[in-house]
């Protein structure tokens, strides 16, 4: 799909400016394939991706801000002190942060910012930017998570049960998003990634004061 033309706006002065882009949150269960799904469904888009900020080692094949920005616990509460987090959460022992700054500048270039984050840094982003359109991911079944989880091959029983006990809790949290997409045929789900992306351009509280102007001014 070929990268999307920005939209544009006119503000008061006749000048026209990038409408403001989408902020777009997708979230679910460890093992559940959001990496793969996100890749395949912003394949050749002109959005934002956000990488996130932890104070977590860096696992074999992950790439310094590409995957994570990986930071010292010190640096990670300097910056949270500073409010520099549109959300941040802790999980085994390690914390990790959405940065801010870059969020609201692609926002304000008109650009679609995608943000992979836990479900409990999703409701946090809600709570600070209630026009956020909010994605869960779902499994097939609780059966297949377990056995993409024991596929990785990257930890032990023991913490795969526990990512199974969150993966519990964390879907009976999926009524509270605005979509829900299972994720069991990988084609069909970026599919509706894509629905969901042209839905919300489409809505018309987010058509401007100075667009619909213009139209009817014709």
């Amino acid at each position: 799909m070929a990268a999307a033309m920005l939209e544009k706006t006119t503000n008061e002065d006749g000048q026209e400016h990038p409408a403001r882009g989408l902020l777009i949150v997708m979230t679910g269960a460890s093992g559940v394939g959001k990496g793969t799904l996100r890749e395949r469904w912003l394949k050749d888009q002109d959005v934002f991706y956000s990488v996130s900020r932890t104070t977590r080692q860096a696992r074999a094949g992950e790439r310094p801000g590409t995957d994570y920005h990986f930071v010292t616990e010190a640096e990670f509460l300097t910056e949270l002190e500073g409010g520099g987090f549109l959300e941040h959460a802790e999980f085994a022992g390690n914390r990790y942060g959405t940065p801010r700054g870059p969020i609201e500048a692609a926002l304000e270039r008109g650009q679609d910012v995608i943000l992979e984050i836990e479900v409990l840094g999703a409701v946090q982003v809600r709570q600070q930017a209630p026009d956020a359109v909010l994605i869960f991911i779902m499994p097939p079944s609780l059966s297949e998570l377990r056995r993409r989880l024991e596929g990785r091959a990257t930890e032990t029983g023991e913490q795969i049960e526990r990512r199974l006990t969150r993966a519990r809790e964390e879907i009976l949290e999926a009524h509270n998003f605005d979509y829900v997409v299972m994720n069991d045929d990988l084609d069909r789900a970026v599919l509706d990634m894509h629905a969901i992306q042209r839905a919300e351009r489409l809505r018309s509280a987010r058509l401007s004061a100075g667009r619909l102007g213009g139209i009817v001014g014709h």
